[in-house]
């Protein structure tokens, strides 16, 4: 794998998923990325071992290995003025600085903008957030479940107005890791300028934002016509007016997705595919706006010959077939997907205590078709002594800061 990151350096200190996975990406693409842990606490996410009934090993947890790997980790205690020494130390070398701690703590800290670069004035500083750097929520916290999904919209756009509350997030981390992924860009974005002008920049992605960007379609929309579009309740067949829509029970009570936006030029090779290709020459469907006028006829036809046939039968019969169409699958399912296995969407690490290999979600880029490769996360503190030998101390001056608390 092309290491396109090779030779820059990140500073974080951060917890939980969202800035931490931007950090596992700009390792998996070749960063030299030092986690800064609290030597009691660590990074808040080592507590989370159990998760939706599931309680993980420890040493086996993939919320810490997907959003950690390739990283090193330091235990300081930076409320300490020698624990805050050893990361100015740190971040005099360090080309970016990622952190999302609100901007109060990073005031009481020492990690502020103007702290950070008066150490390093050419340092990138990334900051991740909640509901952004501006405006009265400045220094409120809050997780992708608030921020991403409540506050932003999206999750009242995707609820029908017949229950009684908004749908929940039923994909832990789901705006952490998108907005991990525009952390990155900017990272990358910022690091080319500075190559090319010199000067480095501050940058912020929050996880509204990161909302307000995946729902920009339907935001410029509705910004426009100060009107909001109705989700409905989901429903098997196809969509009244484009039979070509909707979501079709198979024989084995599994769902074949339909999204063929623009019909017209499908008609006839959908029909074939699901066996009656008779009705492409009916009058009623003889085009679009034919097709549309009888949608409810179509549909009937086409709710018949999807229930008269298996799950995998439709799944092989309709890989030639010219319009769009999935295959309604679970999470799990997507696990031995050979699509995505076929894409290398997975790597493997080994986990710090022997046993089968645990498989990682690779992230979205891939360069020259090379599947990622990098090492499992770290165990708290594991790098303490190593990087600050790296740093020049010596061990009569690593025993003063155990001695003092600033690193374990």
């Amino acid at each position: 794998m092309t290491q396109v990151m090779k030779g820059v350096r990140v500073l974080e200190v951060a917890q939980f998923i969202f800035a931490p996975s931007a950090g596992a990406l700009l390792a998996d693409w070749g960063a030299d990325v030092i986690k800064v842990e609290h030597p009691v606490h660590a990074d808040g996410q080592r507590g989370f071992i159990r998760w939706s009934g599931v309680t993980f090993d420890p040493d086996r947890n993939p919320l810490i290995e997907g959003a950690n790997r390739g990283k090193r980790s330091v235990g300081l205690d930076i409320s300490t003025p020698e624990g805050r020494e050893i990361l100015y130390d740190l971040a005099r070398s360090a080309d970016v600085f990622l952190t999302n701690y609100l901007p109060s703590v990073r005031e009481k800290l020492g990690i502020d903008l103007a702290q950070i670069r008066a150490i390093n004035p050419k340092i990138i500083y990334a900051r991740a957030s909640a509901y952004g750097d501006k405006g009265p929520d400045r220094d409120r916290s809050g997780f992708d479940g608030t921020a991403f999904w409540s506050h932003s919209g999206i999750a009242q756009a995707l609820t029908p107005e017949e229950l009684e509350a908004p749908v929940t997030q039923g994909i832990g981390g789901f705006g952490d890791q998108v907005g991990g992924m525009n952390i990155v860009g900017g990272v990358a974005a910022a690091l080319f300028h500075r190559a090319q002008t010199g000067e480095a920049l501050e940058l912020d992605v929050s996880l509204l934002s990161t909302a307000w960007w995946a729902a920009a379609a339907s935001v410029n929309a509705i910004a426009l016509t100060g009107q909001t579009f109705p989700a409905p309740s989901p429903k098997t067949g196809g969509a009244p007016g484009n039979p070509f829509m909707g979501q079709f029970k198979t024989a084995d009570g599994r769902l074949i997705s339909l999204f063929i936006m623009q019909p017209g030029p499908f008609i006839r090779d959908t029909f074939e595919h699901l066996g009656i290709g008779h009705l492409a020459d009916d009058p009623r469907f003889a085009d679009a706006h034919a097709l549309m006028e009888n949608w409810e006829a179509a549909n009937a036809a086409m709710v018949a010959a999807f229930a008269a046939e298996s799950f995998d039968y439709w799944r092989g019969r309709l890989k030639t077939m010219s319009g769009q169409w999935a295959a309604v699958q679970s999470l799990l399912d997507l696990v031995g997907d050979e699509q995505a296995l076929a894409n290398d969407m997975f790597f493997e690490v080994e986990p710090v205590a022997g046993g089968a290999p645990l498989r990682l979600a690779r992230g979205p880029v891939q360069f020259n078709h090379a599947p990622t490769q990098n090492t499992r996360g770290p165990q708290a503190f594991e790098h303490t002594e190593s990087v600050l030998l790296d740093l020049g101390l010596d061990w009569d001056r690593i025993a003063a800061l155990k001695a003092k608390g600033a690193i374990p």
